[in-house]
């Protein structure tokens, strides 16, 4: 499912590139690589439903209708043939519908290092309050696409931190952005998030081949980015101001 062959050299380059232009983003978990960090456990990114509590279908049901504001498409793998999927935007936030490829750069754990990923790098686009790596296996984010002519996330709004909600099947999981990749390819997210929506984690074999909607919020950034709680509570609460409730 991990296919990023294509997006070393274009990750690294862009890091450089976002150098001064980066917020802080990363995961100061531990380093048992589990996905329960010390900052918060999982119980603060399965809220239990009830009244207040915002279903897929709801946030599905708002992102029906693409109005496009990348300049292009992308590919969901190195691989792909066409580019199919457009980031597209509303007032509040931008979304895009693609794979989930799995993101485990960063720190350092059991889960994530170069044994268990042959794409493993030790660093991530944005770091956390202690100026370390995030840490894929215990903080779920999303990578979005290195800035370029296609789309720019920061002219959306969105910087490292910025509150995400990921949809898949019938479950919603908030988190934040934490890394970017390469600039033509789009439906990656970490180890972390992967696992709390009950998708396969393993970098080199895991994923899903499609089905994933990302909605990330605009002005929403979080501090400490590493705080899963926070993101938790804030991603709620952005959730239900989107489908109105």
């Amino acid at each position: 499912m991990r296919t990023r062959m294509l997006a070393l050299t274009s990750a690294v380059c862009g890091a450089a590139l976002l150098g001064a232009a980066a917020l802080p983003a990363s995961a100061s978990g531990s380093s048992s690589g589990s996905a329960s960090g010390s900052a918060s456990g999982s119980s603060a990114q399965e809220p239990e439903a009830g009244a207040g509590v915002v279903t897929a279908a709801q946030l599905l049901a708002e992102v029906r209708a693409c109005s496009r504001i990348s300049k292009g498409r992308y590919r969901t793998d190195s691989g792909s043939a066409k580019a199919t999927v457009p980031v597209c935007g509303t007032r509040d936030a931008v979304f895009w519908k693609a794979d989930m490829d799995i993101d485990c750069d960063g720190r350092k754990t059991r889960a994530c290092n170069r044994k268990t990923d042959p794409y493993f790098l030790p660093e991530t686009a944005f770091q956390s309050s202690r100026g370390e790596p995030l840490d894929s296996a215990a903080l779920p984010h999303v990578v979005v696409p290195g800035p370029s002519k296609v789309w720019d996330y920061r002219k959306s709004g969105l910087t490292g931190g910025s509150v995400v909600a990921v949809v898949y099947r019938d479950r919603v999981r908030y988190g934040v952005i934490g890394d970017t990749g390469p600039t033509g390819i789009i439906g990656e997210a970490s180890y972390a998030m992967a696992k709390t929506l009950g998708i396969d984690p393993d970098p080199s074999t895991g994923g899903a081949e499609s089905g994933v909607t990302y909605i990330a919020f605009k002005n929403s950034r979080i501090s400490p980015i590493e705080s899963r709680a926070r993101a938790q509570s804030r991603g709620a609460a952005l959730a239900r101001e989107f489908v109105g409730r």
